[in-house]
């Protein structure tokens, strides 16, 4: 198990300490992430890409000034002109036509997904026909096309090639050969689109009977008859157009992307990284006491022992602590000892009471316990014991000291809280109470005496002038440094002998088994 040692510098210990106090932490990081990156990959329906590579050569079948310009111009501004052209309406929507993309159903993409994503498209697809509903069958039609154009535009992306006169086209779509088909139409859709402007310049210059306007005519109808995506011959790809395909689509053989293999991969690597480093800014940020060395670096206090929060480890933990404190009575020379905590419910009432029964059954001191939690009694509940009369009927002079505290067995006595309704601090305050405590002396070996907690009562800082020493009692992963600090303040500046503090619900966070070995 994990003992008790003052040190300056971190080690391993202290390192795991954090990563097994806070396993959930990574755990649950862990699961989140990788359910996370599971899901999302099962909701991304696969992409395929094809592209179609380009090059303009500027070179055409008539002198006009546009083509003047694309020779003296800069390559950079002509494929980014190009470019803009490759996704503007008259192309695109040339591609849709031929395409009959208008024509596809809304749910499509359905065909290519997973199991979990059907369901999510089916909502879609539901709530855009809730909206077509109103429209007539023509304005439907309309709808469906522009929907279909901006879909291909979104599909497509043109990008140039550094320091050339060439650019890609890509297209991508759910299918591999759906992908090679787009890539492919949209390129000859734009190669159409050019020599569309020459022979708008030839009919100009020549008529439209001239021969190289009939030539023209035969080389469109030609590129026209091409839209249906098929792989054409180099030559004819080529064409007599101003751009000039040079590498046509290819049926990409795997969708666009890190693999899911690869993805899940690295998720199951990263997840824990990710885990450890919200483990450590947990602890950072915790202002709660979780070891006996917080309780020596921030109070300045020694650590008397501690509590365990499992069942197993706490007679240990009390066997320990009851040792420690009748050391530190015998060394000292203290035979009263006032226990408090901070806040309400850290188990101060509890620990009173075992340390009592340990001390008077096991060491065999003579014990006398005094419940001065005149707030909120309980050591009456614990031994199940009447409350009255105990030590508010005694200093009120009710009732006889002797005859007030009740015997658990030969060596241990319980002074119950009693009952009250004057003001606890007046009572505790009075000189009565320092008669008390002085007469149990004389008739006991060992005072205990349990009070309400000092963050919200006075009543520990008139108590711990009259004990011999007080013990703060401290609940591990709940009560915060800074609350302890400005609790205990008037006590120190009382100058009342805080003998030490004593961890409770205590948890050892690194197994045995770990522990043993680092």
């Amino acid at each position: 198990m994990e003992t008790y040692e003052s040190q300056n510098t971190a080690t391993l210990r202290d390192y795991l300490k954090v990563l097994f106090r806070h396993k959930a932490v990574i755990i649950t990081t862990f699961i989140t992430v990788m359910a996370t990156v599971a899901i999302g990959l099962k909701l991304k329906t696969p992409v395929f890409e094809s592209q179609v590579k380009i090059l303009i050569s500027a070179e055409k079948q008539v002198e006009a000034t546009y083509y003047r310009d694309l020779i003296g111009a800069r390559n950079a501004e002509i494929v980014l002109t190009q470019s803009e052209i490759v996704i503007s309406n008259p192309v695109i929507e040339r591609a849709v036509q031929a395409m009959g993309l208008y024509e596809r159903p809304l749910d499509y993409e359905k065909r290519f997904a997973s199991a979990l994503k059907k369901p999510l498209i089916d909502f879609q697809v539901k709530r855009l026909n809730k909206q077509l509903e109103p429209l007539s069958e023509e304005q439907r039609k309309a709808y469906s096309f522009r929907l279909a154009v901006e879909e291909l535009k979104r599909n497509v992306r043109v990008e140039p090639i550094r320091d050339t006169n060439l650019f890609t086209i890509s297209a991508r779509e759910f299918s591999p050969i759906g992908a090679a088909i787009i890539a492919n139409v949209v390129s000859r859709s734009y190669v159409i689109f050019d020599l569309e402007q020459q022979l708008a310049e030839l009919e100009l210059k020549y008529g439209a009977k001239h021969l190289s306007v009939m030539q023209m005519k035969d080389n469109i109808e030609k590129m026209r008859q091409s839209l249906n995506g098929e792989p054409l011959a180099n030559v004819d790809a080529i064409g007599p157009a101003s751009v000039k395909i040079i590498e046509q689509a290819q049926v990409p053989l795997r969708p666009v992307g890190p693999s899911e293999l690869l993805t899940l991969l690295l998720a199951l690597v990263m997840s824990p990284f990710l885990g450890i480093m919200l483990a450590f800014m947990f602890e950072y940020i915790d202002q709660t006491f979780k070891s006996p060395q917080d309780i020596e670096t921030v109070l300045g206090l020694p650590y008397l022992g501690s509590i365990a929060k499992k069942k197993k480890l706490k007679a240990k933990g009390l066997h320990n602590l009851s040792d420690q404190i009748a050391l530190l009575m015998k060394d000292k020379n203290l035979q009263s000892l006032l226990f408090s905590a901070a806040l309400p419910r850290e188990g101060a009432t509890t620990i009173v009471a075992n340390l009592a029964k340990r001390l008077a059954q096991k060491l065999g001191y003579k014990v006398l316990i005094i419940d001065a939690n005149l707030r909120s009694p309980a050591m009456h509940k614990v031994f199940k014991i009447p409350e009255s009369p105990g030590l508010a009927e005694v200093l009120e002079g009710k009732v006889a000291f002797e005859k007030a505290f009740q015997v658990i067995d030969r060596h241990l006595n319980v002074l119950t809280a009693g009952k009250s309704e004057l003001n606890p601090a007046t009572l505790l305050g009075s000189s009565m109470m320092s008669e008390i405590i002085n007469m149990a002396k004389q008739k006991r070996e060992i005072i205990l005496l349990d009070c309400a907690n000092f963050k919200d009562f006075q009543d520990a800082a008139v108590l711990a002038q009259l004990a011999d020493g007080t013990a703060i009692v401290i609940k591990e992963g709940r009560t915060r440094r800074q609350v302890v600090k400005a609790a205990i303040a008037p006590l120190q500046a009382q100058k009342a002998n805080l003998i030490g503090a004593i961890l409770n619900n205590r948890t050892y966070a690194i197994p045995g088994f770990v522990y043993e070995r680092v």
